[in-house]
Order: C-alpha cells, then structure tokens, then sequence
C-alpha cells in the first residue's frame, strides 16, 4: 500500500523533504495531518492556486485528514516570498471577504466532508506580546537573511520591515498548532516550510515533512500563471472560456497540466501517453484535460457539453449564438487592426495585438491577418477573432 501511495503523491512533486521520515510515517498506517496554508488576499483563485488543493485532494482519497489553513493572521503581514519590496497590509475587512470566497471556491476542488478548515488567528491572535517575543526568540537574523529575497533586498539596501521577518515564524507556528505531519506549498515556499520543521522540533514535536509543487506556468507556457500577466485560468470563469483556454495551451504543456492538476490514475495517464506516442490526435488527448477540469469546476456533463460546441464551432467553422457584438468609433481616418483589437477588449494591449498578429494569430472574417497597420474604415462590420476562443463581431461607426 505504502509503494502505490507514494507512486501517487510523488507525481507532480518537486521535492519531499525527508522522504524516508515521509515513507516511515505513511508505514504506521494511520491517517496523517496534511496542512496547506492560503492567505486570503485576493477574492479570486485561478488553475495555478488549485496546484496544491489537488495534491490535497489524493490525500484525502487515500486516507487522510486534510487541513485548510485560511491565514487570516498572516494575511495582515503580508507573505513577503518573492517580493522586491514591502508589501502593505490588508485590512481585516478585505482579509474577511476573500476568506469567504476562499471557502466556497476550495469545495470546488476538496471533499467538504474530508476538510477540516482552520483560522490562524485561533492560535495566534490569544498570544500576548511576551508569547510573541519568545516565538521570535527562536529563529535568528543571520538565518532569515539566508532566505533569498530577503538576501537580495539587504544586499541592495532596500527596507526589509521587522513585521516580514515574523512572517515565516507565524506560518512555521502554524504546523505547531496543528501537529501537521506533512506540509505542501509551492517551491518558493521552501525557507518558510522548513521552518516549520524547525520549530515542532523545538517544540518537541516530529518534524513534519515538506512537500513542494511546482509554480504552473500559465497559457502562454512561459511564465507563472497570474492575472497581471493575463496567462491565467480562472476557476469561476465561464464553462465556455475554461475549455477554450485550456485547448489553446501547447501540447508539450498539456502533460504537465494533467501531472498537476488531474486526479486521474498515474497508469491512466501513461496509457493516454503511449496512446498519443502511437498516433492518437494530441486535440483529442487535451479533449480529456479539458472535460476533467471544466466538470469539477461547472458540474458533471458540462465539460462533454463544451466540447461537442467547441467541436462545431471550430472543426465546422460555425460561430456561436452568443458571439458579441462590439461598436467602436473609427473616425474618419478609419481605425488601425491593433487599435481595434486593444478597444474591442480582445487583447490587453496594443503590443500584444502587434506580437499575436506577427504570430499569425488573428483573423478578420476568417482571413489571417499579416499587417498590424491595416486601417478598418466606419460603415463596415466585421468577425475578428485572436486565436479560436476570443471571437468578436465589431461594428465600425
């Protein structure tokens, strides 16, 4: 039992620190603490967040008790990883009404029966400045300057606040509290995940152990899925707009979507790899991802409702019912295609519309367009679209 779980749980992992404590715990046969923390500091969570909700997930159908950690004490810090600056404070107001959005999205993902959901201001809001004095009393300067970014503000004399250097602490307290047994968090959470160990065996706890996940890259394969960059996958977007953007991302990235957010077998995604080696049609292979991901999110049926659309809409040349119509003023001196596109909303940007037609990416009434100079006089109408799953009708006045 202990080989087939491990074969589970190691897929999409980067690392499990110390593998054989983690072997040793998954051989006394009892269900362990599983521990995740998510601060609340947006309302909403895109495919890149659920990475570790679905390696919760395969703990929870194998046995064991999966905790969701909401920080809503830590979340007034501000998790400082990754950041070239101090980050300024949420308000416990904001912190409230991301935390409740947090919990109707998650159930989305987790077993609501399975999930125990926990606050870190149970535990951490009681202490006393004295209590906090000694937590802190238990780490050092020199190792929290080890910590990368905060190596690298110090290095180049930016402000480091004394609030950020609690942040770890807090987060390491929280496997305390809770006498978590593993700890999952993305591979730049691995300063602050050990820290956790160091503290329960201060505590006189078993440290537990820390499991990282990869940072998903978003559509555009390159960099980390996020809003800022508009590579993301919103889990409350529209059944429609999940499947489409999910049939855009490159075959080679399908495969790690389906190592990190599939729960899935292992041998059914080797056997949909030997089928694809053998000549199965790699659309019909990301067919699968995307029915799976847009069922779990808009209910069973929906995904094979998406697809059989998304089959007439673009196998056939059939456009949707819905496709929208958009006016926008040309003047008299008409309206340049990257203008067009960046005004109709079909792109963030004007360079991004020059980028993706240099690509070969756009299409004015099923005709690919190739100069991103073109000028579109008023009184005409006309289907444009980026890629297959941004489509507009656009009416020039």
């Amino acid at each position: 039992m202990v080989p087939e779980q491990l074969e589970i749980l190691r897929r999409g992992t980067t690392e499990i620190l110390v593998e054989s404590e983690f072997l040793k715990a998954l051989g006394r046969g009892t269900p362990l603490t599983i521990k995740a923390g998510f601060d609340p500091t947006a309302p909403d969570l895109h495919l890149g967040h659920t990475v570790i909700l679905t390696k919760m997930r395969q703990f929870q159908e194998l046995g064991h008790e999966v905790v969701f950690l909401i920080g809503d004490f830590t979340g007034l810090i501000g998790d400082p990883t990754g950041k070239s600056a101090t980050r300024p404070p949420l308000s416990r107001e904001e912190i409230e009404v991301n935390a409740a959005t947090y919990r109707e999205q998650v159930f989305k993902i987790l077993d609501p029966d399975k999930t125990r959901v926990e606050f870190n201001s149970t535990w951490m809001s009681p202490m006393t400045a004295a209590d906090l004095v000694r937590l802190a009393s238990r780490h050092t300067v020199a190792r929290m300057l080890e910590r990368d970014d905060f190596h690298k503000r110090y290095s180049s004399q930016k402000p480091i606040a004394i609030h950020e250097f609690l942040y770890p602490l807090v987060q390491g307290y929280d496997s305390v509290a809770l006498r978590a047994d593993v700890e999952l968090g993305g591979t730049d959470q691995r300063f602050n995940l050990l820290v956790g160990r160091q503290l329960q065996q201060d505590f006189g706890q078993t440290p537990q152990t820390v499991m990282t996940l990869p940072l998903l890259e978003g559509t555009d394969g390159i960099n980390k899925m996020s809003k800022s960059l508009n590579n993301y996958i919103g889990i409350n977007e529209s059944a429609k707009e999940m499947f489409g953007k999910i049939m855009s991302i490159s075959d080679l990235l399908m495969w790690r979507y389906f190592d990190l957010l599939s729960l899935r077998p292992t041998a059914d995604l080797r056997a949909l790899r030997d089928a694809m080696e053998g000549g199965r049609n790699p659309r019909d292979v990301k067919f699968e991802l995307a029915e799976e991901l847009v069922d779990r999110f808009h209910g069973a049926g929906e995904g094979a409702r998406q697809r059989a659309e998304f089959i007439a809409r673009f196998s056939t040349g059939a456009l949707p019912a819905d496709i929208p119509d958009v006016t926008l003023v040309a003047g008299p001196q008409g309206m340049s295609i990257s203008s067009l596109l960046k005004q109709a909303g079909l792109v963030a940007s004007t360079s991004e519309a020059r980028r993706i037609i240099k690509q070969g990416g756009v299409r004015i009434d099923d005709e690919r367009v190739s100069d991103e100079d073109r000028v579109l006089n008023a009184g005409q109408s006309h289907v444009v679209s980026v890629g297959k799953r941004r489509i507009s009708r656009v009416n020039l006045t």
